[in-house]
């Protein structure tokens, strides 16, 4: 018997919605709650074209791919009335590592501009290609190497000698 659409999108989301939500959270630099509602809309665009699923060879790196531009689309639209916090809100995410090292990661993320934060995210996190990189951000190959390589830079200013003595503690 044939399985439902309902049915198929239901099980890619329950398999799906947790990588996109830690995805997610690199992105919005640990903001927990943007990073719930990226994933919702991720995912309420997904079932809006699952019908179209049969000729996209990957679903999850699709998804992967939306998540991507509806954060770049919701920072541009971002309005004046939402005010980033100077210290992230305690998180139960994450308790057996080490919390210095993830505030310092993550507040070094969100120094970052969103289009680099978004090419640090899914080359080095996502671990995709620049050619991959680049599709999901709807730029050139050349403009994700100049973004990935001024966006470590600016990390490496940001962590300095921090990072090793984080690191070593680990």
């Amino acid at each position: 018997m044939r399985r439902s659409r309902a049915d198929e999108f239901m099980e890619f989301a329950a398999g799906r919605t947790g990588h996109l939500f830690r995805s997610a959270c690199l992105l919005t630099s640990g903001d927990t709650h943007l990073a719930e509602d990226l994933v919702q809309e991720t995912l309420g665009r997904m079932y809006a074209s699952w019908g179209r699923m049969a000729r996209i060879d990957s679903p999850a790196a699709y998804a992967q791919t939306v998540l991507v531009r509806t954060y770049l689309t919701q920072r541009r639209r971002r309005s004046s009335g939402e005010r980033p916090l100077a210290e992230l809100p305690e998180s139960t995410a994450g308790r057996g590592d080490d919390p210095a090292l993830r505030v310092a990661l993550l507040d070094a993320l969100a120094r970052l501009a969103p289009k680099d934060r978004a090419v640090v995210v899914l080359r080095y996190w996502e671990d995709r290609s620049v050619e991959e990189t680049a599709a999901a951000m709807n730029v050139s190959a050349a403009a994700v190497r100049t973004r990935s390589t001024r966006a470590l830079a600016r990390l490496r200013e940001q962590l300095g000698g921090s990072m090793a003595e984080l690191s070593a503690a680990v």
